[in-house]
Formats: C-alpha cells, structure tokens, sequence
C-alpha cells in the first residue's frame, strides 16, 4: 500500500500467477521426439536427393564425354577419307578442253577414209561406240553413199545366224493362250534381201546391234559370212568405248590366230 501525490491510497491487486505459467507450459512445451523424427527425416530425403543428382549429373557427363569422343572420332574418319579421296583424285582427275568439245569429236576426226578401206578389206568390222549414242551413224550414212543397202538385226532374239541368215528356218508366234501354237517358216534374211537388191547396188551391209551377247562361235559365223556370201559386209556392235573404233571382226573372235 502507498500514497499518490495527492494524498490518495494505493491498493495493490491480487494476482495468482501460477495458472498462467501452467498454462505457458502446457502451451508451449515443444515435443523433442516429433522434431527429431521429421528432422531425420527431412535429412534421409535431402540425401537421397542430393545422391540422385549426382548420380544424374556423372551419368551426364559421361554420356557427353562419349559423345564428345564419338564426335571427335567420325571428325577424324572424316577427315582421313576426304584427305584419301582428295590424294586419290590428284591422280585420277584431268581436265582437258580439245576443240571436239566445242565442236563434236565426230565432225572432225578425218577417219572415213580408213573406215571405208577396213570395211572392203575385213568386210567384217566389230565396232565400239559410246555410250550417248549417234556417233555410228556417220560411219552407217558414208556406207549408204557408198552404194551399199543395210540389214539391221538385233542380236537379242537372233536365234541361230547360221540358220536365221542362211536357211530356211522356223519361227513359232505367241499364242497367248488363245490360238493353236502354230509354225511358220522364213526364207533367209540374207538371201532374200540380197534377192531384193536393185542392179545399181553395190552390196547388202549386216548391221548387227548388241552383238556383244553373242558367243564366240557365233561371232566366227559373222566373221565368215562374207566369204559365203562375197556381196554381204558385217558390222557387228560389240560393246562400247569412249570413242568410236572399230577392228576386224576375225580378231575378235579369234578367227586370226
């Protein structure tokens, strides 16, 4: 108890404190058993967090660093077959420009002379053209000026030349499954054409195309076709080169041995 300035008592209150600390406790006692359970396992998770990314992360690292080596090994493949390629062209390639490139390598070859002179002399001639075609037909049009008349055959689906060009010989048409299989016979090519021949003519000129499938035996026939037949030249495409050349039908077929 006490007095104020102004005379006035001071009473003090009457306070029970214990309840309120009791009920500080009972509020605010934290449970030491819960906390240590979830922070243990907080850190089991974290750590086996932390593992999985690692593990990620060099697994990472070393898919890239093969990669990386993979990358770097076909680079040098690469780089040593261009570098193979590029030391093998050195020597293969050559570049040249000739006037036949701008003009046609058959118009200016002046080789008609010895084309005409190998025919009459052979009278079988094996030619090779190329590839692109139309290069035999200047030699075939300066025969035609010559006075001779042409027979072209082909070789696939010539049969037997002895017997197609010489003699009678049978030939079956397809049927197609709707007709009797029946046989007809032709008179030789080679005889009837030159049968057919005008007076003026000067002789019937056997241009055989494909004839690089033909046998070696058959090649000798053709060779010695003009023996049989002393008015009848051969000229037999036996395969195919970077320009045209021809050469005697009897060495090709071994006829000259």
């Amino acid at each position: 108890m006490g007095l104020l300035a102004g005379g006035a008592t001071i009473f003090p209150l009457k306070t029970n404190p214990a309840p309120l600390q009791i009920q500080l406790q009972l509020t605010f006692v934290p449970n030491f058993q819960l906390y240590g359970s979830i922070s243990c396992a907080l850190t089991m998770f974290l750590a086996i967090v932390d593992n999985a990314c690692y593990q990620g992360a060099v697994q990472s690292y070393g898919l890239q660093k093969q990669r990386v080596q993979l990358n770097s090994i076909s680079k040098a493949m690469r780089t040593r077959r261009l570098g193979s390629v590029g030391r093998q062209k050195k020597g293969a390639i050559r570049c040249n420009i000739e006037l036949q490139d701008f003009i046609g390598g058959d118009l200016i070859k002046p080789d008609l002379g010895q084309w005409l002179s190998d025919v009459e002399e052979h009278k079988a001639i094996a030619i090779y053209s190329p590839h692109e075609g139309g290069y035999e037909g200047r030699y075939l049009t300066r025969l035609k000026y010559q006075g001779y008349h042409f027979l072209d055959l082909s070789a696939r689906g010539l049969g037997d030349p002895e017997t197609t060009l010489t003699k009678f010989h049978p030939v079956c048409p397809a049927h197609v499954g709707k007709q009797p299989i029946a046989r007809w016979y032709f008179p030789p090519e080679v005889d009837y054409r030159l049968s057919l021949l005008p007076p003026d003519a000067k002789g019937l000129v056997v241009w055989i195309i494909e004839a690089k499938v033909l046998s070696k035996a058959e090649l000798q026939f053709l060779a010695l076709l003009p023996t049989l037949r002393p008015n009848v030249r051969v000229i037999a495409e036996c395969g195919n080169w970077r320009k045209f050349m021809w050469k005697p039908l009897k060495e090709i077929s071994g006829l000259s041995q």
